[in-house]
């Protein structure tokens, strides 16, 4: 082992409104560590981060956060109400199900069930 993963970093313009923005979908705790750099220490899980940068997200993020949810529906819509959009519809598959989402800033992020978890009547 070279290492254990301490968190994970998310570039973005405003850190204050996309660490609230996760702070709505995973709860926890926003410490500021500086104007560029902004802490999100969810309940269970992992330190999710956000950075200042100037430029803009011009592609498909190469990386995303995959978000256990109880009903794929009800969090997408949860997601939507405070900023969130959808990409397509739910996706069933043989572990479960998951519904592509993007934050305020356009990074792709998955909502995931089990394989009794998903409602495909709404794909």
């Amino acid at each position: 082992m070279i290492g254990r993963l301490d968190e994970v970093v998310i570039d973005c313009h405003d850190t204050t409104a996309l660490a609230e923005f996760w702070q709505g979908v995973l709860g926890g705790e926003i410490v500021r560590q500086s104007r560029e750099w902004v802490a999100l220490h969810p309940p269970t899980g992992i330190t999710v981060s956000f950075q200042e940068v100037p430029e803009d997200k011009s592609v498909k993020n190469r990386v995303h956060l995959d978000v256990a949810v109880d009903d794929l529906a009800v969090a997408a819509a949860a997601a939507e109400a405070i900023g969130a959009g959808r990409i397509g519809g739910p996706q069933p598959d043989p572990v479960g199900g998951f519904q592509v989402m993007v934050d305020p800033e356009g990074n792709e992020f998955c909502f995931i069930v089990g394989p009794t978890l998903i409602d495909d009547t709404d794909a």
